[in-house]
């Protein structure tokens, strides 16, 4: 069969209908390609609205041709950060140095992206908008896999039967769960867990973030811009994750100003602002790592699939470019043979960037007083010239031309 018939074949059988479940990266990114290629794309999400603000993401190497082949590469540009200055502390507040943050994190100045979050999640919602349906404030209960297709009961109440249902719900996917059991058995941890939120920018910070240390403790303070707001984290490392502390947000209070009771700087600050916090995002540092990434008609994408944790730095870009890799397999190929596709021609960039997650670490989160002595050291003779080449891993998939779009 040629690739005009295959075209031919697409055009004239009936668009194969597909279920997302999670509007945030990996979600929107693959419903846009699907869109393209044919596929009629239904959008889950639990939260009510689209999510809005969140802290800065980066957009890097190969997933700058993928949001550059969507045509939203301009707006992001427009909407790049640009951070200028990461300033290093020492626990009584006195200066370490004061570097360029890509020669920390391996980003390239002048093309690599940062950008808030919500910029990234709404550029992408903006441009599949108009041709995929989303459900909010609903979620998938149960799925049942059948050789006509999956059958899918959301909380909501309602059923419909779908050809393919695909992941992008993130670190704690319930599609995983519904498909290969339990997160423990894929859950990585690193070692640490870390609380996010935002406060009044009383520091006088602008384009920079300023990061306190103590041995197991990192406490930052993150300016976008000059505006009144900073995102502030509270970094530590722990033993064992904090399961009692997961679904209770008073409990993750609790745990975050035991850990820093006695801390400098302006620690203490930062603990009030984060009791009275109403964006507080509290998690562990953790990578997923799955044998497979589907089964049946089912499969994983993005977090759901392959978190790498922040440490890497590689989240936002592995979501965009793994969504642009899945829709591309499945252009002209039925479930078993895209999704193999899929795997075999992703799971080594993955893998790659996963394992960079060793680079960053030692660097942002010292654990010993030595490994810190060390650390302050390095960044004391380090030079303040931005890369010009990133790592590797960043570009180590060339993205396919995939199939002529519909």
């Amino acid at each position: 069969m040629t690739h005009t018939d295959v075209l031919r074949d697409i055009r004239t059988t009936p668009r194969r209908k597909v279920l997302i479940s999670g509007a945030g990266i990996a979600g929107p990114a693959l419903a846009f390609w699907l869109n393209r290629y044919g596929f009629a794309v239904t959008v889950v999400e639990k939260a009510r609205t689209l999510r809005d603000g969140g802290y800065p993401i980066d957009v890097r190497g190969t997933a700058l041709e993928v949001v550059r082949r969507m045509g939203i590469l301009p707006r992001l540009q427009d909407m790049h950060i640009d951070l200028r200055r990461l300033t290093f502390l020492e626990g009584d507040g006195s200066q370490v140095a004061s570097v360029n943050p890509h020669t920390v994190t391996g980003g390239v100045a002048g093309r690599d992206l940062e950008v808030r979050r919500g910029d990234l999640t709404d550029a992408l919602h903006t441009a599949v908008r108009d041709d995929v349906e989303f459900l909010y404030n609903d979620s998938i209960d149960t799925l049942e896999q059948s050789g006509h297709g999956v059958d899918v009961t959301l909380r909501g109440g309602s059923r419909r039967t779908f050809d393919m249902v695909f992941g992008a719900d993130g670190l704690h996917s319930r599609t995983r769960e519904l498909l290969f059991g339990p997160e423990a058995q894929f859950h990585r941890y690193l070692g640490y867990c870390f609380a996010g939120f935002t406060m009044r920018n009383t520091f006088g910070l602008c384009r920079e973030t300023t990061l306190w240390n103590t041995p197991g403790r990192a406490a930052a303070l993150y300016a976008v811009g000059d505006d009144d707001e900073v995102h502030a984290f509270l970094n530590f490392a722990h033993p064992e994750p904090p399961f009692h502390a997961f679904r209770n947000p008073e409990a993750q209070r609790d745990l975050v100003a035991a850990v820093f009771a006695d801390a400098g700087w302006e620690v203490p600050g930062m603990v009030a602002a984060m009791r009275d916090a109403d964006d507080l995002f509290f998690d562990v540092v953790s990578q997923i790592r799955v044998p497979r990434w589907s089964s049946g008609r089912v499969a994983l994408v993005g977090d759901a699939a392959y978190s790498p944790s922040f440490l890497t730095g590689q989240g936002s870009s592995l979501a965009l470019v793994g969504a642009y890799m899945l829709a591309g397999s499945l252009a002209d190929r039925d479930h078993a043979a895209g999704f193999a596709a899929y795997e075999h021609n992703t799971r080594e960039f993955v893998t790659l960037n996963q394992d960079q997650v060793g680079e960053g670490d030692a660097v942002l989160f010292p654990t010993t007083a030595q490994a810190l002595e060390r650390r302050n050291d390095m960044l004391r003779n380090l030079s303040a010239m931005p890369s010009t080449q990133g790592r590797p891993a960043h570009s180590a998939l060339t993205l396919p031309e995939f199939m002529p779009m519909t």
